[in-house]
């Protein structure tokens, strides 16, 4: 079974042989013509609540998420109002997501920080975001490219799968297949690349099996064990 990453370090999934940069390229944009407005699925209103949305989305579904977040930030719409909340007044909300009392704690003390450190903004740098509790460089890398618009690469468990398995950017670390593709991504679709990636994992190259009729860039795909359309 292929695991998470943890902190950028784990076994990686079977890798295939790495592309030519010209095939890395088509692939993208196969995705990219089939998909020419990507966006993320997380529900969110404004750069706070798509920052605790993603923290909240470690470890669980998008689709999870959004069936919390509603009610939580109907509650608490903003920092001031989710850190008066607290971790024990956020947690009720979120019970039904993985590791949801260590995110609680998390959401309610970057809320906290936020007030205290950034006016009750969310930074649009890189390390002030990196230092809010619960924010790695994945959920960072979102925030920065959803939020500011900028070309960051966020690598998930599906991107990292992906990565490996179709021979895009394979790497054994999280932060190895983000250099690869952003390195490998025509610059021109860098920022929507990893929607177009976290997209095509999550619904069509699957962990456990791959849908690969239906993939746009089949044919640009270095994976050895392609799988045929069900009888």
């Amino acid at each position: 079974m292929t695991r998470t990453p943890l902190h950028g370090s784990a076994e990686a999934p079977r890798r295939a042989r790495r592309m030519a940069a010209p095939q890395a390229a088509d692939f993208i944009r196969a995705l990219a013509q089939a998909n020419p407005a990507p966006e993320t699925e997380l529900l969110y209103a404004d750069t706070f609540q798509l920052l605790v949305a993603v923290v909240l989305s470690a470890q669980a579904t998008d689709a999870a998420v959004n069936q919390c977040t509603p009610a939580l930030f109907r509650a608490a719409p903003t920092p001031a109002a989710m850190a008066a909340l607290g971790a024990e007044g956020v947690g009720p909300f979120i019970r039904t997501i993985g590791l949801w009392q260590g995110k609680a704690r998390n959401v309610a003390a970057l809320a906290a920080q936020l007030v205290e450190r950034h006016g009750g903004e969310v930074p649009g740098d890189r390390a002030a975001l990196e230092a809010l509790p619960g924010v790695g460089r994945k959920t960072a890398n979102v925030v920065l490219n959803v939020a500011f618009g900028e070309n960051t690469m966020a690598v998930d468990t599906h991107i990292f799968r992906l990565g490996n398995r179709t021979g895009l950017a394979p790497g054994k670390t999280t932060r190895a297949v983000e250099d690869g593709l952003v390195k490998r991504c025509p610059p021109e679709l860098l920022r929507d690349a990893h929607h177009w990636l976290i997209l095509h994992g999550r619904y069509v190259c699957k962990a456990r099996a791959p849908e690969c009729w239906r993939c746009v860039a089949a044919t640009l795909c270095n994976y050895s064990s392609k799988v045929a359309a069900p009888d």
